[in-house]
């Protein structure tokens, strides 16, 4: 993506601050131990936080998160979010966070501060020729950057096709089981002045069903940045031939329902 409409789709969410914070799903548990697990410590930083959903997931783990945790207590948690309209609804659902307005590629902390850097759904948005440098900053050595993303499981049928229906736009290539791992990997970390400041990236799967009704899947839809910037005409279209979709379908037509997901994770450490 060009990077004026990188920085149009990552500037969208804070006209749908309070949609995002009400339909948008936390993160596994188990996805985000299994990215905290190496870190050398409790001091983990949510980067591009958003309203909150993976800092809530930070704070329900508690000390069970990483081993390192267990002889020292609680995760410290500390959000930075740069839209004003998601950082108050974080402070909102979450009053006892430390939540401070910042982005990835200006981060208001200091030098070896934090033990993790996590990045919920957030960590494409990121100019990482500038957040790279910066990440490395506030990470002390050996720390731990993990990108975590919640997709669909296109291997059931009817999920593959509800990406067929919605198009691109609304359903991209992060957001489904069969596509998330090469986008991801493409996310290349810089070196700073020629050294390689992070090693070779992992990446995991682990499974995290979303409880939704039709109606709420749509209104979930409507919060990806791809739908938010299209013009309105063709934004009703989208999530009208959605809705049909869904109505169309057994599995959905009527109630709640499972959305099949997974929560993906790249994780590296910093050298």
């Amino acid at each position: 993506m060009e990077r004026d409409g990188r920085l149009l789709h990552a500037s969208s969410f804070g006209a749908a601050a309070g949609a995002y914070a009400e339909h948008r799903p936390d993160y596994a548990p188990a996805a985000v131990r299994w990215a905290l697990e190496p870190a050398p410590g409790p001091r983990v930083l949510d980067l591009g936080a958003g309203t909150g959903k993976l800092t809530g997931t930070l704070v329900a783990l508690g000390v069970n998160a990483v081993d390192a945790v267990d002889a020292v207590g609680a995760v410290d948690v500390v959000a930075v979010e740069p839209d004003p309209a998601m950082l108050t609804e974080m402070r909102r659902a979450l009053p006892a966070v430390r939540a401070l307005p910042g982005s990835a590629e200006a981060i208001p902390l200091p030098d070896a501060s934090v033990d993790a850097v996590l990045a919920g759904n957030a960590l494409h948005w990121f100019d990482m020729a500038v957040a790279g440098p910066e990440i490395a900053r506030v990470l002390a050595p050996g720390g731990i950057l993990a990108g975590l993303w919640n997709v669909m499981d296109d291997r059931v049928d009817w999920v593959a096709g509800l990406e067929r229906v919605s198009g691109t736009a609304a359903v991209g290539p992060r957001d489904t089981l069969g596509h998330w791992r090469a986008a991801t990997a493409a996310l290349h970390l810089p070196k700073t002045g020629g050294v390689a400041r992070f090693g070779s990236p992992e990446q995991a799967e682990f499974p995290h069903g979303h409880r939704r009704t039709a109606d709420s899947l749509v209104a979930t839809i409507a919060t990806r940045a791809g739908v938010l910037v299209m013009p309105q005409q063709e934004r009703e279209a989208t999530l009208d031939r959605i809705g049909a979709f869904l109505a169309s379908r057994p599995e959905t037509t009527s109630g709640e329902f499972t959305l099949p997901m997974l929560t993906g994770v790249l994780r590296v450490r910093r050298l």
